[in-house]
């Protein structure tokens, strides 16, 4: 594989050793010479993708973002993900994709523990209704808890 080129899909494997397989040193390249190799890299990289195809992609994300607009992301909005994912676990509220209700004690546990651990980790580092945010989604969710592990 001395000067060879192998091609893959979207790239170029060339060997740069400056050694020869004998052992022997191999000549330098020049400047010039390493501008036209560059030159020939950037001319064998993959065309963009057909108009046709962007068109379909643009369509696709415009599609994506009407249906479903995506709130700011922030703390607060982190931690009503959460909250949502651990009643879901508790069988409080279906399951978006299955539309059933199925409880994962163990799951929802994790959820709240996680809540709790960044309730430890944030302490005094949030806003007061980021605090109390968290300190009410824990204590409602603690609760459902307990009376679901009964």
């Amino acid at each position: 594989m001395a000067d060879e080129e192998v091609e893959g899909k979207g790239f170029v494997v060339r060997d740069r050793r400056r050694f020869t397989e004998e052992g022997e040193p191999k000549e330098e390249t020049g400047p010039e010479e390493q501008a036209e190799e560059q030159a020939e890299e950037q001319a064998k990289e993959p065309e963009p993708p057909a108009q046709e195809e962007a068109e379909d992609r643009a369509k696709v994300e415009e599609k994506v973002t009407e249906e479903a607009p995506f709130p700011e992301i922030n703390f607060s909005t982190f931690i009503f993900s959460l909250n949502t994912s651990a009643l879901l676990h508790l069988g409080e509220i279906p399951d978006p994709a299955t539309g059933k209700q199925q409880e994962d004690l163990a799951m929802a546990k994790q959820t709240i523990d996680l809540i709790a651990m960044l309730q430890e980790k944030t302490r005094g580092n949030l806003a007061p209704d980021e605090e109390n945010l968290v300190k009410h989604i824990l204590y409602d969710l603690r609760l459902r808890y307990v009376q679901k592990a009964k």
